[in-house]
């Protein structure tokens, strides 16, 4: 049995249990195409393709991006470490290294793909599309996920080649026609999975454009619309987990508790320090998530099987955020690896959502065209054009500006 399953029987079971689901998030080919691999800094044992330049263009170092065969390596050497529940990968990645490999078969890590890519994830260079409010869109098909092929053989089983757990991602933006739409995609696809007998978790992201809702109530916003969804969804068609933004103790708590058969997970954000991811993942531990998964957390990481290994012994209780964080960096050093920060600079809470108690507004920095905007609560007559009497104002923001926002939406969205 894969390590996901005994985890999730023995969350159901006995909600005190400290077991704990870790993804890596290796899916980001869906949405940012050349950049998804990762910057080239920690790199997987070299393999047989390693990346190649010619010298008169750019040098190895200048180019800055892993390619595929890099990055193949590296989900290779995580799902051999076996810290790790799921692997979350690309349809095609999935066909690779499930179907092609066999990579999973005799691991306990679970391969899963992403089947969908809604609009909202397109940040391809110098596009514009993550500026428009979320549409539904497939890409991959459950049949190519399953088995490469545009129809599976079934065997009443479950048992496929390839890849048979998917991340479904919604995103409401508190547009009615828009959501309704949203909302219909997902219930096509949801029947689908069911006739197919293919697992999904659902991913349900914070608007991607203004929404009209104060930052500090939009975990009750998607508290509310998540139990909303799923009370119309008997156990055949819910999804096994969920996978939101991290809103603080008391949005986490409120849903945690809300079902004890709701397994909620959280994303992990923008990379940050090493110290906000750490604490991110002991938070939300603490306050009611059995499941986790990073993505930049991870692939940005120094030394990613190190990075991994430290949230294992938090979530495990065997070790504190800043305590990891110090290992973490002694590792580092053992290996003669530079980090990206100082220990002291690496120490640092950066992630303002660790802070948030519910009840005062929330505050988040994102570099915005080259200064620091704060985002704090807008009043409640707001509506759903320019934010009143607040940061940052979409009307008035410049297309650099409006970018770098999307851009840092999008690596919260990635995990």
């Amino acid at each position: 049995m894969k390590s996901l399953d005994q985890k999730l029987t023995e969350i159901k079971a006995n909600r005190s249990s400290r077991a704990f689901i870790i993804a890596d998030a290796k899916d980001a080919d869906m949405a940012f195409g050349v950049r998804a691999p990762g910057p080239r800094g920690y790199l997987a044992k070299r393999g047989a393709m390693p990346a190649k330049f010619s010298p008169e263009v750019w040098s190895r170092e200048e180019f800055g991006y892993r390619n595929l065969p890099e990055f193949l390596d590296i989900i290779r050497e995580v799902t051999h470490q076996g810290l790790v529940d799921i692997m979350l990968m690309s349809a095609y990645v999935t066909e690779q290294l499930a179907i092609k490999e066999g990579l999973f078969k005799n691991s306990h890590v679970t391969p899963a793909a992403r089947a969908n890519d809604t609009t909202d994830v397109w940040a391809v260079r110098h596009g514009a599309y993550t500026r428009e409010p979320s549409q539904p869109f497939r890409s991959a098909s459950i049949d190519h996920i399953q088995c490469g092929e545009i129809e599976c053989e079934r065997d009443g089983k479950g048992n496929f080649p390839g890849a048979n757990l998917g991340l479904y991602s919604l995103t409401f933006v508190n547009e009615l026609d828009q959501d309704r739409e949203a909302l219909l995609w997902y219930k096509q696809f949801r029947e689908e999975a069911e006739q197919k007998q293919f697992r999904h978790f659902l991913e349900v992201f914070d608007p991607n454009v203004d929404s009209g809702i104060a930052p500090e109530k939009l975990g009750e916003f998607i508290n509310d619309n998540i139990l909303r969804t799923l009370a119309g969804v008997p156990e055949a068609g819910r999804p096994v987990f969920l996978k939101i933004v991290y809103h603080g103790p008391k949005a986490m708590e409120e849903l945690a508790q809300y079902d004890p058969n709701l397994v909620v997970g959280i994303l992990g954000g923008s990379a940050g320090t090493t110290y906000d991811a750490f604490r991110l993942i002991h938070d939300a531990q603490k306050y009611g998530a059995r499941v986790a998964l990073f993505g930049r957390k991870i692939n940005n990481a120094e030394h990613q099987l190190a990075f991994i290994e430290m949230l294992r012994l938090i979530t495990d209780g065997k070790i504190t955020p800043d305590e990891a964080v110090r290992v973490y960096h002694g590792v580092l050093q053992g290996k003669g690896i530079k980090p990206h920060r100082s220990l002291e600079e690496d120490l640092k809470l950066t992630d303002q959502a660790m802070s948030y108690d519910g009840s005062a507004a929330r505050r988040a920095t994102v570099e915005v065209g080259g200064s620091h905007v704060t985002r704090t609560k807008q009043s409640a007559n707001a509506g759903h054009g320019k934010l009143s009497g607040t940061v940052p104002d979409f009307g008035a923001m410049t297309s650099e500006q409006r970018l770098a926002y999307d851009a840092e939406r999008l690596k919260r969205k990635f995990g």
